[in-house]
Order: structure tokens, then sequence, then C-alpha cells
């Protein structure tokens, strides 16, 4: 099928009525339209989806053939629905006789038959809801007429299980449709063609379509009377100076990092808005429900301002939003374009945003966001190869669908990019893990999943594992929740909190949850019963959600700073602050390692500047009081922060250059991990992906305490005995890439290359003073406890006058 230079009639009076042009890049993406691949490049507001379907509702008003033409993949549920709104606007005013439908957890069973009996012209969807449809045996006929593929905010989910998930599930559709085209959109990334060559069926090329980056974003800090404090991440200084600028604009978002971290920011602004203006909250725990009435009211313009997390990140046009708040450093500039782009999200409008740091070290970073963002400067980390999980998945939902050939599917799963490099070795391992559960679970039945038969094709071993396989596709990780409800029988809805604090609740406590204070009674039935209590203080709730570390890119422009000495754009305060760093001892510099010792309230402390991010950093302090421990120096606990870890003890440390040895440290970091409840969480998650844990069965979901408790056995087992099972092998890649990020570490350690400056100071640092106000310190077990416990007996003796007796 040749591009097309012309919209057809129809389409182009639409355009007209409205008085709108066609962008360039609209009108690039449409004559590439035969492209096996493209990927779209473009400033958010800058018409990327509408650009992805032209293709498509000009080929169905040419050709209105019945059947699937295109499958629409997003992220996010909410954003399919918003496409599917917005999609119906032109075929409905052009009177195109297009269906237009949405397919994601929201939809109803019923809806979910008739689609796979009647399909749509366009089919909107996610990654999860993909791979269902893939995994039934009708799924040929199902796609039989699929011509293109629309993977929309492609970059959002380049970057995690989702995004490979993702491309094997292209690859099968691929195998069904060899003529299917490929068509990414994404925001503004750093690195096109590593997204290109995600996107694209190996090793075929996918052509690249940049948009005009459109005006440069009207983006600062925002001034507030009072100076962010040394530590914390509430932002408490910036609430009257937020709410002025909610006064003076139409709708404004306030994004944060956390969850916690919304919820009490709403909390505080609620307190203080004496205007009584219409505020609301937004984020991953709260109820469906309320979440939709927050977004209905922000698309009516009845809301001034959202206190929102990433939940709100994506391409979801809402409403006519002017500002965007983002309190707390960004910590990766990709995410802070993102969110600019919410307001004015207008081709060729200037996008306007405001930072808030959270505290004094937040104002240093938000200044190297900016100065990043205008430089169009953004950051980005390889994820390495497609992770093994997955493709276990993978394995079982091609099974799910029919028999199958191992060599086929192992030439069709090296078709996705991220396993482009995939080895037969690693596939067989993966086949056999299927087939059996691994050397030591190939006994029991339940892991048998697979055989292969008499003519070579593998089948399922049994048929009716289909439905039990089916329910647990995916690859997000929910983290062990409860739900919240209002007491009483047909009590509303809240939201979710965490098992964990759940837990540490007793009848009375009162937590925050959808901006309102309210008071555990009780649980019944695996739910949280509460009651209203505004009148008190509330806990937070613990609320799981991506913790961010500071990107790579950032760390090093913000150590090029300090390098320069260049103040201009940072408070007086912050400047003061640094200048004093300066004179009392230095400040880190780009390939090399700052290391300050000092003694303070009687113990000795040392800090490294690591600038490796926060897990990293909390990682170096496991393995460096290990370390610590080995060669006598009496650790006793350590804290860390992004760019810093505070380690305290009782001996001075004099030559730290040892410690960082990258074999010694590596080392440790296997010991640290085997006995760690790290390994078992990581375990879990890897578990469950591949398909050896079940968390649905039979409509019924286990309770996180279920999950855990057979996981750890299953742990405990296969490190017994089969320490090289392949999950153990994924747990431990798994951990070393993201809870613990090691990666960071060698990062560290090659940049620096053995160039450590020590200095001994008399007193504490200025740079190092919010590292003592940092939450999360780490106690440490170890020969500072029995030497303490031994100064305290003499000590006691002494003084009591029996250490004559005891010949002290």
């Amino acid at each position: 099928m040749a591009g097309m230079t012309a919209l057809p009639a129809p389409l182009q009076s639409w355009f007209d009525a409205r008085g709108w042009q066609i962008h360039p890049h609209q009108r690039d993406i449409l004559a590439r339209a035969a492209a096996p691949c493209l990927l779209l490049i473009a400033p958010t507001g800058g018409g990327k989806t509408l650009a992805g379907f032209l293709p498509t509702l000009a080929e169905l008003a040419r050709d209105p053939r019945p059947g699937l033409h295109t499958l629409y993949v997003s992220p996010l549920k909410a954003l399919a629905s918003d496409i599917r709104r917005n999609l119906l606007i032109p075929i409905e005013e052009a009177r195109l006789p297009i269906r237009v439908e949405d397919r994601t957890g929201d939809t109803s069973s019923s809806v979910k038959r008739r689609q796979r009996a009647d399909p749509p012209h366009i089919l909107l969807t996610t990654p999860e809801s993909l791979a269902l449809l893939t995994s039934y045996e009708d799924a040929p006929r199902i796609f039989a007429g699929l011509s293109r593929v629309v993977v929309d905010e492609i970059h959002a989910l380049a970057e995690s299980k989702r995004g490979d998930q993702l491309m094997l599930g292209l690859a099968r559709l691929q195998h069904l449709c060899p003529g299917l085209r490929r068509v990414g959109l994404s925001a503004t990334v750093e690195d096109p063609q590593a997204i290109a060559r995600l996107l694209a069926r190996h090793p075929d090329p996918c052509e690249i379509v940049t948009a005009d980056p459109g005006p440069e974003p009207d983006i600062a800090m925002l001034e507030t009377e009072a100076a962010p404090p040394w530590a914390g991440g509430g932002a408490a200084h910036a609430i009257p100076a937020v709410l002025e600028q909610v006064k003076r604009h139409r709708t404004t978002l306030i994004f944060h990092n956390t969850r916690a971290q919304a919820e009490l920011f709403f909390h505080r602004l609620w307190l203080a808005n004496d205007d009584s203006l219409p505020i609301g909250i937004h984020h991953g725990s709260l109820d469906r429900a309320q979440r939709a009435r927050v977004e209905e009211a922000m698309v009516r313009g009845d809301l001034r301002a959202i206190v929102c997390t990433g939940s709100l990140d994506l391409g979801i046009d809402w409403g006519d939003v002017d500002l965007v708040i983002q309190v707390g450093a960004p910590k990766n500039v990709k995410r802070l374009v993102q969110r600019i782009g919410r307001a004015n999200h207008r081709y060729n409008a200037p996008s306007k945003a405001l930072l808030v740091p959270a505290n004094r070290f937040e104002v240093v970073e938000c200044l190297a966001a900016l100065e990043a963002v205008r430089a169009r400067d953004l950051d980005g980390e390889g994820r390495g190869r497609g992770p093994r999980d997955v493709l276990c998945q993978q394995i079982l939902i091609t099974a799910c669908a029919g028999p199958f050939d191992a060599d086929a599917l192992y030439d069709e799963l090296r078709s996705a990019g991220a396993y482009a490099g995939l080895s037969r070795g690693d596939f067989d391992a993966c086949l056999e893990f299927c087939a059996t559960g691994g050397y030591a679970l190939r006994a029991y039945d339940q892991w048998r999943r697979i055989l292969q038969r008499p003519d070579g094709l593998w089948q399922l071993r049994d048929p009716r594992a289909a439905q039990r396989i089916r329910q647990n596709i995916g690859t997000i990780q929910d983290t062990d929740t409860l739900k919240v409800r209002w007491r009483g029988r047909g009590g509303a809805p809240l939201g979710e909190i965490e098992e964990g604090f759940a837990a540490s609740l007793t009848k009375g406590d009162t937590f925050l949850i959808g901006g309102q204070i309210v008071r555990y009674e009780g649980l019944r039935e695996m739910v949280v019963e509460v009651t209203r209590d505004p009148g008190r203080k509330p806990k937070i709730a613990t609320f799981m959600g991506t913790k961010f570390a500071t990107s790579t890119q950032l760390s090093e422009r913000i150590l090029r700073m300090f390098k320069a000495g260049d103040w201009r754009g940072l408070p007086q305060h912050t400047a003061d602050w640094l200048d004093l760093q300066r004179s009392v001892s230095r400040l880190p510099e780009p390939g090399r390692l700052l290391i300050e010792s000092f003694p303070h309230d009687g113990r000795e402390q040392m800090v490294v500047y690591g600038f490796a991010g926060r897990n990293a950093q909390q990682t170096l302090g496991l393995l460096l009081t290990k370390r610590m421990e080995e060669q006598g120096l009496a650790p006793m606990g350590f804290v860390a922060s992004d760019y810093a870890t505070l380690i305290w003890g009782l001996e001075a440390v004099h030559d730290p250059a040892p410690l960082f040895d990258l074999t010694a440290l590596e080392a440790g970091l296997d010991g640290w991990l085997a006995g760690n409840a790290v390994m078992k969480r990581t375990f879990r998650a890897s578990a469950t992906i591949a398909g050896l844990i079940e968390r649905n069965m039979g409509g019924q979901r286990k309770s996180g305490r279920q999950a855990t408790m057979s996981s750890d056995i299953l742990y405990d087992t296969l490190v017994k005995y089969d320490p090289d099972h392949l999950l153990l092998q994924i747990t431990r890649e798994e951990a070393m890439r993201g809870l613990v990020d090691f990666a960071r570490l060698r990062e560290m350690c090659a940049r620096v290359g053995g160039r450590i400056d020590h200095l001994r100071l008399d007193r504490i640092s200025p740079l190092s003073a919010p590292l003592f106000l940092e939450p999360g310190r780490v106690p440490i077990s170890g020969s500072a406890e029995a030497r303490l416990l031994e100064e305290e007996v003499t000590a006691l003796l002494r003084d009591s006058g029996l250490a004559q007796l005891e010949g002290v």
C-alpha cells in the first residue's frame, strides 16, 4: 500500500470546517503510511495521536471493510478511553463508517466476548489486554485483517517490563499478520534510535519522523518567602506561594513524586485554602470511581487545582490546564519535560511550569534540571537485555493459543529488539522451566505446564491450565494492598493501602487517604473499615509506587555546577551554604570521589559523596559497613540520600581507598543478598511473572501474606536444593539491576578511577548537615555493640565502687 499525499475528502472537509491545517509531521506520517515501521518524536501537545491515526482514518474512509484494521496500545487504561472519546469526534463529524472500541481491565466480559466474535475497525487496549487476546485459540481469526498497530507513549513503556511484554506481543502479531505495520508515538527522548530499535521487527530498520520541538517552555523555580528546610519532602514552606499561583491560573496540576507526599501536600493545601477553591487529588491508590470523578471534573473545568502523581503524567488532554507545578526535585529530566507538557497542551504554545524544591539540596537539583530542560539535554539509561521471567510468561501465553514449534518460536522471540541477542541455551532453559519447573520441582504436577508431543510440537500438558495462566498474565507487580471502605454494609470504597501499613494500625489510629482523615475501625474480610475523623493529626499511608532516584545525567550536571562554582540562578541562602562548604571543606567534583570524616556526638562520622542515586547509595552503605566491620572499624549504622551516604561508628577511617575495591564490594553484595529479604521480595515478583506463583486462582486472589509465605518456602527450597535454578539466576539479575542498583556503583567506581579526596575535619561540614536529618537510618549489629556494652559495664563498676573487686 502506497503512502498518501492528501486526505480523503470527508477528512479534509472536517479539517477545513475547524479552520485547521495539518501539521508537517502529521503529513509526513501520512505520506509514509506504507512503511513497515515508523517512530514519531513530537513534543507534548504536538498532535502525535492524531498523526498516528490519520493513515488509519484515511484508509478506512476509502475502504471501510469489516474486521480489525488498527490496534492502538497505550500504557494507561484511562488514556485508551480518552483517545476513544477524542477519536470519535472526527469520525462522527466526518460521518465515517468506522467502529472504535476500547478493551481494558475495566471492559465488561460480555463486551469482550462480542469483540472477539466481531472486532471493531479500531481497538484501543493496553499491553496486558493484548497479551490476553493473543493467548486465545481464535487469535488468528481475531487479528486476520490487522494492518497497523499504534503504540502510544512508547518512551514510557520502553523503561519497564511492560514494554518487554508488549514487544513480545508485537512479535506474535507479526507472526499472525506478516504485513503488519508498526507506528510508535513518543515525546521527545534523548535517544530516538534506541526507541526505534525497540519498536522495529529485528533486524528491520524503523524510520524516524521528528516534529518541530516548538517554543521553549516558560519554566522557573517558585519563589517562596520561607527558605526550604534542610531535609524532608513535604514542601510545607511553599503552601502559601502555591495557593497564590493557583488563584492566578485557570487550572493547575501539582505533581509529586510519591503518593504519600501527594496526600500530605493536599491535606496541608486544603487546610490553608481559606478561599475554598475547588481542589482535587488523583493517584493510583485511590478508588477508580473517585479518580473518574476527579477526571470528569477536570474535563468540565470545575477544578482550580489537582494534586497528583505519575497517574496524570501521560498524554491525556485534561481540560484547560495552564500551569504545572512540580513539588520536589524531578529526579529525571524526561519526566519533568513530560509533566511540563501538561500545561497549554497545544501545538506551538509554550508550556508554563514552576519547580518547588522540598529541601535545601533539591534547590541545586532543580536548578540543574531547569538548565537541562532549556538545553534540551534529556537523560536516559539503557535497560540491557530482555528479562527472562517475561520470556517464560510469553512461552506460556503462546502455549495457551495452541501447539507451537520451538524453533519457530525462538526465531519469533528474537525478532523483538530486547531479545535479539537471546541465546538458544537461555531459550531452552526457559522452555525447560515451563515444562518441569526446574530440577528441584519436576516431581510436582502443578509446575509441569507444557510437554513435547511425539511430532515435536509443544502444547499445554492440561488444557484446563489455560484459564489459570490467563488470569495471571501481566508484569505489573501490585504491592500487597488492602481495600479501604467506609464502615458499614455497602460502605463506599476509598482506595487501597499497603498490608504492612494496615498491620501497624490499631483501632482509633488515623491516616490520610484521598485527602480525608479517616479512623481505623478494624479489618473485616480483608477490607480495612474506617470512619470519618477530621479533627486529629493523621498518620500517612505508606503508598507504594515508584521511588525515583536522581538520574546519572542530573547528578553529572550538579557536579559540573560545583566544579564551575557558578551560583547564578540559586537563591542567596543556597549560594551561601555552598560557599560555606567550599571554605570549610570542598565541593564534590566530576571524576573524583569526595569523602569527609569528622567526630560528632561522641561517634566517628564518614560521608561518601557518590552521587549515584538513593538505591545505589543505600547499597553502598550496606557494603561499606560490612567492609568496615571486617577491618575492625566498628560501624554502627548508616543513612543514604541521592547524593551521599553517612556512616557512623566507633573508629575513625584514616584510609578509605581500600574500602572501595569493586571486586570486594561485589563479593560482599553476593553474601549480603544471599540471606536478605530483598532477594525474597525480588524472587516473588519474578516468580509471579514467570508463572511459578499464581496470585489469581479461580477468580480468587491470594492475599499478600499468602503469596509471601508460598514464595518464601519456594525460595528457601530452591536455594537449598537447586541453587542454580533459572528463577534464582533471574532474581539476582533483577536485584542487581533494580533494588540495589549495583550498576550505578560500578559507574561511580569507573568514573572515579581511584581518585579519592579524603578530608579529615574537626566538625560537621555544611554539605553533610542535611544527612543527619534524613529519615531511614539503618543500624548495624556488630562489634560496636559489644564494645559499647563493655564500656558501659566498666563505667558501672567504676561508679559503683565494684571495679576493684572485678580487677578493673
